[in-house]
């Protein structure tokens, strides 16, 4: 991390905030430290002031954490999400993953693991609870199968970046200005992909994007 962070807390405990907050403004970086208590507010604070990083709890109300998520993907806003359970529930772990969530800290090591998992999450690192390692290594022993199956694996770095940019809507020529490059070459880019995912057509490329943006 090299830039002043702002965070958002976002939990309906207002003395678990608290705590957390007390952990995260130890964090030299971190610059401003929002609190919400309620997800749909928190939705709110995240399109308005857009902080780097958001801490949410799962169950909230108005709106619980992985609604929010969704609702960040969605929108494609920067922030990077962390969510915090009481559960080590596997299916949680999967949705909150598919929605984009770069971090998943259980609450009962979130003082110990929280300033790490900032850490992570803003250099693009996903971060779990130590003691939830075996889902992530399950998870991505899934995501590896289904990798090759759609011959996702094949691609390079370069390539799955552009194909995620595509997923999400945006054009050749904001792709290219994105990765200063120029249209051609991210026209280039586009065809060897469509070639080694062996798909045709219009809008085929997209199509594939959104259906599997996941394993990107």
């Amino acid at each position: 991390m090299s830039k002043k962070l702002s965070i958002l807390i976002a939990d309906d405990h207002p003395l678990y905030r608290e705590g957390i907050r007390t952990v995260v403004q130890k964090e030299p970086l971190v610059e401003t430290i929002i609190e919400e208590g309620n997800g749909l507010r928190a939705l709110q604070c995240i399109e308005t002031l857009l902080p780097a990083v958001a801490i949410l709890d799962i169950d909230m109300p108005g709106m619980n954490g992985l609604a929010i998520a969704e609702e960040v993907q969605k929108k494609n806003l920067p922030t990077k999400l962390i969510i915090l359970t009481m559960y080590d529930d596997e299916d949680l772990f999967n949705r909150a993953m598919d929605v984009g969530v770069m971090g998943y800290v259980l609450k009962d090591g979130a003082v110990s693991e929280i300033r790490s998992c900032i850490s992570s999450v803003i250099e693009d690192i996903p971060f779990v609870s130590p003691s939830l390692s075996k889902m992530l290594i399950r998870r991505s022993g899934k995501q590896l199968k289904s990798d090759e199956q759609l011959g996702i694996s094949a691609l390079t770095p370069s390539e799955r970046k552009i194909l995620r940019f595509v997923g999400d809507g945006f054009t050749t020529k904001e792709i290219a200005d994105k990765l200063s490059l120029s249209p051609k070459t991210i026209e280039n880019h586009r065809a060897n992909i469509c070639d080694k995912l062996q798909i045709h057509g219009t809008n085929a490329l997209f199509r594939f994007a959104m259906e599997n943006k996941r394993f990107l």
